[in-house]
């Protein structure tokens, strides 16, 4: 069943707000501050891929929840995550981090993939999808994906069967694509005074 609500004023809600700072849990979209660097795997993803990556889009598009829409998120996130065996890029191809479209097994980028993927077969535009990086409950890298809708920000996320607004989540929001240019990425989190030396991705398992 998808969550349609969004988190009360709380010390979660608090909590949620101080770990990704600039984000406003009351808010059922995700705020943006500007252009980030792209995961290092993505990169190598869209030279493998570049139809999947082309991205002519003027604007995010939010898509209108109906029924039928729900029912396209529910059952592309039960499929994907019933038919994909977790397992990290070390142990499949000998390197941290791979992105790439899972045959069988794979890591959390490549659920993210397969549903994007899915989804689009299934008529939703492709900038309404966006795949999103977040620190998890352990503080470690993880991808999942953001469906921008009439009602807010959701997450498909394969540790999850049920579909959650980004706001009742336990994560802290890195970065995600963008909706104008898939190869583009921007930034979740509002940037310090103090600006710390970026990196070229962040891993996720």
């Amino acid at each position: 069943m998808l969550f349609m609500g969004t988190i009360a004023a709380t010390t979660a809600e608090a909590d949620f707000s101080a770990k990704t700072i600039g984000q406003d849990a009351r808010s059922p979209y995700m705020r943006v501050f500007g252009r980030s660097l792209p995961p290092i795997g993505h990169v190598s993803f869209c030279k493998e891929f570049p139809e999947e990556c082309a991205g002519s889009a003027t604007r995010d598009t939010k898509v209108k929840l109906t029924h039928a829409r729900k029912k396209d998120l529910r059952t592309v996130n039960d499929a994907v995550n019933r038919m994909v065996h977790p397992v990290s890029d070390m142990s499949l191809y000998g390197r941290v981090e791979h992105w790439t479209y899972p045959n069988g097994k794979g890591d959390c980028e490549d659920y993210v993939l397969l549903k994007q993927r899915l989804l689009v077969e299934r008529g939703w535009p492709a900038n309404s999808l966006l795949i999103t990086v977040v620190r998890d409950e352990n503080n470690e890298g993880h991808a999942v994906l953001t469906v921008r809708t009439s009602m807010g920000d959701f997450l498909l996320d394969n540790k999850r069967a049920d579909i959650r607004t980004w706001n009742d989540s336990p994560y802290t929001f890195v970065k995600r694509q963008s909706g104008r240019d898939p190869k583009v990425w921007v930034s979740l989190t509002r940037p310090s005074k103090r600006r710390a030396k970026p990196t070229a991705g962040t891993g996720t398992n």
